[in-house]
């Protein structure tokens, strides 16, 4: 199977360990066929990205990476934007974009109302924190300018683990049932808009213990007749980049997929397992 990252951060994201040039050695050294940079991107001022990422030392670094290792990997430029839905920042961020020759855009909720999900959780009955993230996907989903969307169940991380505040009670994971008509909602805007979803393998590498999303939306998604989906790790550091992909995979195949995707100026390619 030809193996592409669709999903990476590097030092050009507030919280990336790794350089560029590493990175793509990397991934040379794990014979994948592709990478794409999704630096961390925000133009909202209470996110922790904002202001972190520079687009004009961004693309001059992936231009060096693809005359360093452009004969050997294909490498691409993206972005993995907080909340791109945000109407306060709408202008700002079509203004920004407008400047930038990209190939592929995650749209992420990692924040509700410009709070992170960490703190957003405090106080929340398990119903209300996914109730209130699944929403926000919802909204992000009906009206954003992206191409797939990340880790769509990423609550369930902040749901099921204390991480950092020994005073919080976790609500608990949730069962996708319970959720299954926003989350028809979701995927169904989604297919609607020709927007895709991520199988996302960071899960494995947190307390949730199993990827993004729940194999139970992949199959909601599958029988729902979508199609796009993309592999990505999420990975931060070198040693993560394409961590369990042919776990992924594997995945994949048991709900019915018989491909997936990668991106390239912003249009999705299949990839057959």
């Amino acid at each position: 199977m030809e193996l592409y990252e669709q999903h990476l951060h590097s030092t050009f994201s507030f919280d990336g360990k790794s350089s560029p040039l590493e990175e793509c050695h990397a991934a040379i050294e794990k014979n994948l066929c592709g990478i794409c940079f999704t630096e961390h991107f925000s133009v909202d001022k209470f996110d922790v990205s904002f202001g972190f990422m520079r687009y004009e030392k961004y693309h001059e670094a992936i231009e060096n990476c693809k005359e360093n290792f452009g004969d050997r990997l294909k490498i691409c430029r993206g972005l993995e934007i907080g909340e791109p839905h945000l109407e306060k920042c709408r202008s700002v961020l079509e203004n920004e974009l407008s400047k930038m020759d990209l190939d592929f855009i995650i749209g992420s909720i990692h924040n509700i109302g410009s709070v992170k999900l960490r703190i957003f959780r405090a106080g929340k009955t398990s119903e209300e924190l996914y109730a209130e993230y699944f929403s926000e996907i919802l909204k992000m989903v009906e009206t954003a300018d992206f191409d797939v969307i990340g880790h769509l169940d990423l609550v369930k991380k902040y749901g099921v683990s204390k991480l950092g505040d020994e005073n919080f009670q976790p609500p608990g994971d949730y069962e996708p049932a319970r959720y299954e008509k926003i989350l028809r909602k979701i995927l169904s805007r989604a297919i609607e808009r020709g927007v895709g979803i991520e199988i996302n393998t960071a899960g494995w590498r947190t307390p949730a213990h199993e990827q993004y999303p729940k194999i139970e939306v992949l199959k909601l998604y599958w029988e729902m007749g979508g199609e796009l989906i993309t592999i990505g790790s999420d990975a931060h550091h070198v040693k993560d980049i394409a961590a369990n992909f042919d776990r992924a995979a594997q995945i994949l195949q048991a709900v019915g997929f018989e491909k997936y995707f990668c991106y390239f100026g912003r249009q999705p390619f299949p990839i057959y397992f």
